[in-house]
């Protein structure tokens, strides 16, 4: 079939399917049931914030902003509406609390991301923000293209002429999010930021709303509401002091309230008290002003009223990077048991210091952030703030190595850092899939995390962690990730001069060119790890690096692929890698197959299904069963290559690696078509076709004709019985 790769990566890829197969011994009758999958509207708007108040003329403002989507008709940009102010006024909690109110008119769904515009070096980009969006979608993983502006055109294409709510939090600039606006006016985007975006103003012609500080009143309504409105009604002067030393900040406010509610004995007065000693006590150190000058006394209040042991939880967690934390990524920071975690996060998210957003997991406000790092900067050496840098770190990279295990079990390992007794990593994953689903919790976290061993000059975690994770971002298709993350490794182990980490890293940059056809960049990356690697002794790295340039010489039609594969074939047998053994027969009998040698290349395969059998690879020996049976089909042996072909695609419904299952698919309805069995050829094109569309591959429009062009026999027409492709 002309749409199938040659050959496959180092690794593999995957996907997921509702195709069902049903097969005993497999002698002719497989029956296969997959209707397309259709993806309900995506929904990902956070909950608000409980028990908003106030903001009533800013509600009035945007709620005439604009007439209802329906109403719109007719190109043009979308309606964009860009809430700013400065940090702690509210802008996200107005900007949910409308959206809200608004998202049942915007009957395609709702967007959400957090661009973290203001997080200390790891706001995203344009193109995590569109590929986030095109997966809500439903675009499967390998349609997202790599490059940027390839990706916001899919986009613009997919939501033009829909009625979606996009909310995008937290803009630093319109860089940022330009790309992601689409030219559609039945869209709406709404944006927050601490800056004007005039930009945005001027070109895309959005409507601003900045927002300010409460009004005095409303500062006290909200202290009605988080409080207790008898208490307040009790001392309104006193309500009207403290609001006045939150500086009517909503944030401040919920700080303070959350506080006080949970001392009933606290009179406000006193109340008004403490907070003025605190910011006496404040003045006395510095008179500063900056962007926590009106909230720093509050904080100091809570966070002063603390015990030691949650006081220091809260600095440290200030050098947590990532957007969300959990229990156990917090224990290692803070060198406590899980369950200790546990109990410092809950009680500072008592205290508005933290907020819960799911089991286990939380997060802090940029302006708390900042406040622990600065108290951090003056109560904590930088020995122990590198200590616990380096432990969360390492509990990152462990615990992703555990999930290579899980998902590569036999991809290569490396001697990594020491957990040491303070670090916790997750051990093991029982499945291949809990591991995904850990990768696609922690991989904004994984990121940020690699660029904070950068920061810190921790260069060996810098190198390392790109190598363990690198099947995750591969078979999660995160294609623009997965090469960021191996030229940032590739710096750190340059940085260091660890040639290993430098080998491996360009082995991998290799993958990323080749796959996404960037053929003399990929060229470049596997001779130079080559070189590198066989200077070093690293067989495995160096027979990888030659099957690659074999794979590239393969791809473009070069007679030296054969050379290349031999090489490989060479090194693997003597350092032992049977795996890498039979990944190149596999390649070797592509070659032949391209002689016509059809008995070699199906004698080339048996000998790679069986070492993959032998060593329990089972993908791998699914993925050997597909170039085997095109082989056998070739020399005529079509019940042989349906037999494999139908073990193929029971392993692949298991890995849910979906353009897999399309590729055999495929080829089980040109088996049928030459067996003379038009209905099942029929049927299982079919279903190939469907695949394919959903994978955005062109093979679909090719396989649903050869599927039409099926004639019964008797009917006066005749079916060809030919490849499709």
């Amino acid at each position: 079939m002309t749409d199938e790769p040659t050959s496959v990566s180092n690794e593999f890829s995957g996907g997921d399917s509702e195709v069902v197969v049903q097969a005993g011994t497999v002698h002719g009758g497989i029956h296969v049931h997959g209707p397309g999958r259709s993806f309900p509207p995506p929904r990902q708007l956070p909950y608000g914030v409980p028990g908003f108040v106030n903001r009533v003329n800013e509600l009035t403002g945007l709620d005439g902003l604009h007439p209802r989507p329906a109403d719109e008709h007719g190109d043009g940009p979308a309606v964009v509406t860009a809430i700013t102010g400065g940090p702690g006024v509210g802008k996200t909690a107005l900007a949910l609390h409308w959206a809200h109110r608004v998202r049942r008119h915007f009957v395609d769904g709702d967007l959400y991301i957090d661009m973290r515009g203001y997080n200390s070096g790891n706001a995203l980009g344009p193109e995590q923000a569109l590929t986030s969006f095109l997966r809500a979608l439903g675009v499967e993983a390998d349609r997202i293209p790599i490059d940027e502006q390839e990706c916001a055109a899919l986009f613009r294409s997919m939501v033009y002429g829909k009625k979606i709510l996009i909310f995008i939090d937290n803009v630093s600039s319109v860089k940022q999010i330009r790309q992601v606006i689409p030219a559609s006016r039945s869209s709406l985007v709404l944006i927050t930021s601490r800056n004007r975006l005039s930009g945005l103003v001027a070109r895309e012609g959005a409507a601003r709303v900045t927002l300010d500080v409460l009004s005095l009143q409303e500062s006290v309504r909200l202290l009605r509401e988080v409080i207790g409105p008898s208490r307040v009604d009790a001392e309104p002067e006193a309500a009207r002091r403290v609001a006045q030393l939150c500086g009517c900040l909503p944030l401040a406010l919920r700080v303070v309230g959350e506080r006080a509610a949970g001392r009933s004995l606290l009179s406000l007065d006193e109340l008004v008290d403490e907070l003025v000693q605190e910011q006496d006590f404040l003045d006395a150190l510095a008179d500063r002003e900056d962007e926590l000058s009106d909230v720093r006394a509050v904080f100091s209040w809570s966070y002063r009223a603390l015990p030691e042991e949650s006081r220091r939880a809260f600095r440290l967690l200030g050098l947590h990077e990532g957007k969300v934390l959990c229990v156990d990524s917090a224990a290692a920071l803070l060198a406590v048991t899980p369950a200790v975690a546990r109990r410092r996060l809950g009680e500072l998210a008592d205290v508005h210091l933290l907020q819960e957003t799911a089991r286990d997991r939380y997060r802090m406000h940029d302006l708390l952030r900042s406040y622990a790092v600065e108290l951090l900067s003056a109560e904590e050496p930088r020995e122990e703030r590198t200590r616990a840098v380096r432990r969360v770190l390492t509990w990152y990279l462990l615990s992703a190595d555990a999930g290579r295990k899980a998902i590569l079990p036999r991809s290569r390992s490396l001697h990594l850092v020491p957990a040491g007794d303070q670090v916790r990593p997750v051990e093991r994953f029982d499945e291949a899939a809990d591991a995904m689903r850990w990768f696609d919790t922690e991989r904004e976290n994984l990121l940020a995390a690699l660029r904070q061993a950068v920061a810190w000059g921790q260069y060996d975690i810098a190198w390392m962690l790109p190598v363990v994770a690198s099947g995750f971002f591969e078979l999660g298709a995160h294609w623009s990730d997965w090469k960021h993350v191996h030229e940032l490794g590739l710096d750190a182990a340059r940085l260091v001069g660890n040639r290993l980490g430098e080998a491996f890293n360009l082995m991998c940059l290799g993958d990323v060119h080749w796959r996404s056809r960037a053929y003399d960049l990929a060229v470049d990356d596997y001779g130079r790890a080559a070189e590198i690697s066989r200077g070093i002794d690293d067989l495995w790295t160096l027979g990888f690096s030659l099957r690659g340039l074999g794979l590239v010489s393969l791809e473009q039609g070069d007679p030296g692929a054969e050379a290349h594969f031999e090489a490989a074939l060479a090194v693997f047998r003597e350092h032992g890698d049977r795996r890498g053994e039979g990944m190149c027969l596999l390649s070797l009998a592509e070659c032949a197959r391209g002689r016509d040698e059809h008995a070699e290349a199906a004698a080339l395969c048996r000998r790679a299904l069986g070492i993959f059998r032998a060593t329990g690879d089972r993908w791998s020996e699914a993925w050997g069963a597909l170039p085997l049976a095109d082989s056998l089909s070739e020399l005529g042996e079509l019940r042989d290559a349906e037999d494999h072909l139908g073990r193929a695609l029971a392993v692949f419904g298991e890995f849910t690696d979906r353009r897999s299952e399309a590729s055999v698919l495929g080829r089980l309805g040109d088996v049928s078509s030459a067996r003379g069995e038009p209905d099942a050829a029929r049927r299982f094109w079919t279903q190939a076709a469907a695949l394919y569309e959903e994978l955005g591959d062109e093979s679909a429009d090719v396989l649903r004709r050869r599927a039409e062009d099926v004639t019964v026999p008797g009917s006066g027409e005749e079916d060809d019985g030919g490849r499709a492709g």
